[in-house]
C-alpha cells in the first residue's frame, strides 16, 4: 500500500512531499530544512531511497542536495537543468523503483512550462498510475507562472504549460491525485488556487487551461502575471550551484547598543512581533515585518540583496521559527539578534516609538488636505477598486519611492493590514506621521469612502 505525505511550507505557500511504500520512499521538492522530512520519513519508518526535484526551482532554495547526501538517496533531478553537482540526469518516460516490495514506482513526465526543463513524476501502484507530483506545472484551478526563467521565453513557454498540462489529463486516469508544489499563497503560481485537494478528472472540468483555446489561454495567462518577487532573481542560481548545508544555531546576542550602531550603520533591523504590539512601541528605526506574516516573501522581497539583518523577537522560539524561514529563501545568517520586549532594546531613558492604528470607518471622518491616503496592495488589487485620490505605491516598491509619498500624514493601507503594518514601520522609520489603517478592505465601502475602479 502507498503512502503520501504533505510538507507544508505555509510562509512560502508551497507544499513537499514525501511518498513510498513498507519500507521506502521518495522526497518531492523538499525544502532546505530539510530536518522536517526526515522526521516525517521516521514517523513512517521508511528509509528515503530518492530525492526528485520537478524543476530548478525560482522561489525557494531547495534541500534536496544535502537530503540526499544525509541519506544516500539517489537524487533526481531534470536532465535539462544546468547544475554544478552530481545528480542522475531525468527525461522523459525514465522509471525509479521507489518501493519494489510494495510495487510503488515513480515515472518522469516531461511538462515544460514553468521552465524548460519542469518534470512531473506520476506514482505508480502495482502498474497503475496513483498520484502526480505536479512541480509548478497543473496546479489547482491554474498553472505555474511561465516568466521566472527569460522574458523572452514567457510566451513560448505559456504555450508548453497549455500543451503539458493537455498531455498529463490525455495519459492519466481522472481519478489520479494531483499534488503541486505552487499554488497556496507562493508567487509562482500564475494564479492562486481555490481549495486543497484535487484530481486529473477535476482539472479537466474547471481549470482555465482545459476551458480555452491555446491563444486565449495564453493571452490570459500573461496579462493576469504579477510582479516577480526581487529574492526570486538569487534562488535559481543558488539551486543550480547547490545550496550550501544550512546553519540554525541562534545568532549572536545583541544589546541596546549594538541594535543603535547597527542601526546607525543603515542595517536594517526587523521586529517580529505582532503588528498591535509594534505599533504601540518599537525600536525607533527599526522595521515591522511579522513572523506570523509572510515574513520569508517580504522582508526577503524587499531587503537590499545581501544588506545585514538584525532580527527583535519577544521569544527565542518565536526568533527561531523566522530564522527557519529565512534560510529557505537564502537569507542564512542574522547578523544579530534580540528577545524580549522594547525596553531591553533599547538604551535606559530612551523611549520607545508609536504609532496608531485605525479603521476605514475612522478614515472617512478625517478629511481634508493634510491627510494622503496610501494604498501599497498590488496592481491586480487596486484594479477592482480604490479609494478616489490614494496614492498607490505596492509595498515591495516603497523602501525605494517613500520620497514619492506626498507631505502630511500618511494613512496606509492594504487589503487586511498585514503590509500596511510593514509600510507604516517604513514610513515612521524616516520620521513621517503614519496611522496603520488595520482593516478589511470591504470595510471601506461600508464606510462610505468613494471608491474608484478603472
Amino acid at each position: 500500500m502507498f503512502f503520501v505525505d504533505t510538507i507544508e511550507l505555509e510562509g512560502l505557500g508551497n507544499r513537499s512531499y514525501l511518498a513510498g511504500g513498507e519500507r521506502t520512499a521518495v522526497a518531492v521538492d523538499p525544502p532546505r530544512d530539510v530536518d522536517q522530512v526526515l522526521a516525517t520519513a521516521a514517523r513512517r519508518g521508511v528509509r528515503i531511497s530518492h530525492v526528485v526535484e520537478t524543476h530548478l526551482h525560482n522561489d525557494y532554495v531547495t534541500g534536496g542536495l544535502e537530503l540526499a547526501r544525509i541519506t544516500g538517496a539517489r537524487y533526481l533531478v531534470p536532465a535539462g537543468a544546468n547544475v554544478a553537482f552530481a545528480r542522475v540526469p531525468v527525461a522523459d518516460g525514465d522509471t525509479a523503483d521507489i518501493d519494489p516490495g510494495s510495487g510503488v514506482t515513480l515515472e518522469a513526465i516531461a511538462t515544460p512550462g514553468h521552465t524548460p526543463h519542469h518534470t512531473s513524476y506520476a506514482l505508480h501502484e502495482a502498474g497503475r498510475p496513483v498520484v502526480v507530483f505536479t512541480g509548478g506545472s497543473l496546479l489547482i484551478g491554474t498553472v505555474g507562472r511561465p516568466d521566472l526563467v527569460e522574458p523572452r521565453l514567457t510566451e513560448q513557454l505559456a504555450r508548453a504549460q497549455h500543451s503539458s498540462a493537455h498531455r498529463m489529463v490525455s495519459d492519466l486516469p481522472d481519478e489520479t491525485a494531483v499534488l503541486p508544489t505552487h499554488g497556496f499563497g507562493s508567487f509562482c503560481s500564475s494564479a492562486q488556487s481555490e481549495g486543497e485537494e484535487t484530481t486529473i478528472g477535476k482539472e479537466r472540468s474547471a481549470n482555465t487551461v482545459f476551458t480555452v483555446d491555446v491563444d486565449t489561454f495564453v493571452a490570459e495567462l500573461l496579462a493576469g502575471l504579477e510582479d516577480v518577487p526581487a529574492y526570486y532573481t538569487h534562488m535559481g542560481p543558488a539551486n543550480a550551484e547547490g545550496p550550501a548545508p544550512l546553519d540554525l544555531t541562534p545568532p549572536p546576542l545583541a544589546d541596546a547598543d549594538e541594535i543603535a550602531a547597527r542601526l546607525a550603520a543603515g542595517e536594517w533591523v526587523v521586529d517580529l512581533r505582532n503588528r498591535v504590539a509594534f505599533a504601540e512601541g518599537h525600536v525607533a528605526g527599526s522595521f515591522n515585518f511579522e513572523a506570523d506574516g509572510k515574513i520569508a516573501t517580504y522582508l526577503a522581497w524587499m531587503i537590499p540583496w545581501g544588506k545585514p539583518v538584525t532580527l527583535l523577537a519577544e521569544s527565542a522560539q518565536q526568533l527561531a521559527d523566522a530564522q527557519r524561514e529565512l534560510v529557505r529563501v537564502g537569507i542564512d545568517r542574522p547578523a544579530a539578534a534580540a528577545t524580549g520586549a522594547p525596553a531591553a532594546w533599547l538604551p535606559t531613558g530612551t523611549a520607545p516609538a508609536s504609532f496608531p492604528r485605525s479603521t476605514f470607518a475612522e478614515l472617512a471622518t478625517h478629511g481634508g488636505g493634510e491627510v494622503v491616503v496610501l494604498d501599497v496592495r498590488r496592481d491586480s488589487e487596486r484594479a477592482n477598486g480604490w479609494i478616489e485620490g490614494s496614492v498607490h505605491i505596492p509595498i515591495h516598491e516603497l523602501h525605494g519611492r517613500l520620497a514619492e509619498v506626498p507631505p502630511g500624514t500618511v494613512w496606509v493601507h492594504c487589503a487586511g493590514g498585514m503590509r500596511a503594518a510593514v509600510a507604516a514601520s517604513l514610513l515612521d522609520a524616516t520620521g513621517r506621521d503614519v496611522v496603520a489603517v488595520d482593516d478589511g478592505f470591504d470595510a471601506a465601502i461600508d464606510a462610505g469612502l468613494h471608491l474608484t475602479t478603472g
